[in-house]
């Protein structure tokens, strides 16, 4: 197994490859702008990094979300066409999922649940689900203004980037901030090995674009 993986429903770009055992490569930078730009030269550097080609990848895992429209699209789109060329599966993960798995076990402050993850959704807004533990969501993902969830997540730990946002909603606010696609690798591998069937790479956008069409838009037709 080979398995290339790739995140961009965050300020995060990340990439990474694993060989069904652990990760050979990573690559990880933060701006929310240049996701598009970002994204395949991180894939050349992770693969020139484990001295290996594009054509030994056996299968992609794409993180497909909650997140802004713009950004995700740009990991979804990269992913199927990896897919194509390649001829290999491609597989979603959903990026919640991700960062709750290395928030319970990286590092000696892993959290063994309950806990929530929350990441930034603009708007005053977070996406953000409940988990049992590392490996188990119990609810959501959802988007919601922190207020509106209070009571949902009154004394649970919770990581992510929305959660550090908003301390009178999440005060045991911790890291890790953004997905790692590390993370997400070992994730699928681990369910993989497992048998289990993973989701297809379909995006959670939870709400509308921000572009609208104009209300007093007129249509023009030929005459």
């Amino acid at each position: 197994m080979l398995l290339l993986a790739l995140d961009t429903a965050t300020p995060a770009v990340t990439v990474a490859l694993h060989d069904g055992a652990s990760v050979v490569a990573a690559s990880n930078q933060v701006d929310a702008r240049r996701h598009g730009e970002l994204l395949l030269p991180a894939v050349d550097q992770v693969l020139a990094d484990a001295g290996l080609k594009l054509s030994s990848v056996t299968a992609v895992v794409v993180g497909t979300g909650p997140g802004p429209y713009t950004g995700l699209r740009v990991g979804l789109m990269t992913a199927d066409t990896f897919g194509l060329a390649l001829g290999v599966p491609v597989h979603g993960l959903c990026t919640l999922d991700a960062l709750a798995y290395a928030a319970g076990l990286d590092g000696p402050d892993g959290l063994d649940g309950p806990f929530v993850v929350a990441t930034d959704a603009r708007r005053k807004e977070v996406y953000w689900a409940r988990y049992a533990d590392a490996r188990t969501r119990v609810s959501g993902p959802a988007v919601d203004r922190p207020a509106d969830i209070a009571a949902e997540v009154a004394g649970l730990p919770a990581v992510g980037a929305g959660a550090l946002l908003y301390p009178d909603t999440f005060p045991d606010a911790r890291g890790p901030e953004h997905v790692s696609a590390a993370a997400l690798a070992s994730l699928a591998a681990e369910r993989l090995r497992a048998g289990d069937d993973l989701p297809p790479p379909r995006p959670l956008y939870l709400r509308r674009p921000d572009a609208q069409v104009p209300k007093n838009y007129k249509v023009v037709t030929p005459k």
